[in-house]
């Protein structure tokens, strides 16, 4: 059997607002609009569906995947914006990143209070 994650919509006050801040930081494009969605496609093929909400948002979490050179590119995009960002997802280490299994991560906090992580090995890979 074969399972992989195509999508999953993420709930924002400004779809195409919150769309744009994760396509600019991550160095990707806005899709165009689907239905009610409007979509942030990773390389690996999963979207992010951002759906407009009037009502009060869950955070939830999304990490991503990214080489060194890519966590170098998108770590000087987030310190260039004045995003604060964290080595935990607690947010307990304001202003630094991880080492986590011998690769780097840091936290950031999307418009939407949604908790995003950029990470170069995954967890349980090894090293520290």
């Amino acid at each position: 059997m074969s399972v992989e994650l195509n999508h999953t919509i993420v709930a924002a006050h400004d779809k195409e607002a919150s769309a744009r801040f994760l396509a600019d930081l991550l160095g990707l494009e806005v899709a165009q609009p689907f239905g009610p969605f409007t979509p942030v496609e990773i390389p690996n093929g999963v979207t992010l569906d951002y759906m407009e909400t009037t009502g009060s948002i869950t955070p939830q979490h999304y990490a991503f995947l990214v080489s060194e050179d890519d966590f170098d590119v998108i770590f000087a995009r987030i310190r260039d914006r004045g995003l604060r960002y964290w080595a935990d997802p607690y947010h307990h280490r304001p202003g630094e990143i991880n080492h986590n299994d011998g690769g780097r991560g840091a936290y950031f906090d999307d418009p939407n209070g949604h908790n995003l992580e950029i990470l170069t090995r995954p967890y349980g890979s090894g090293g520290d």
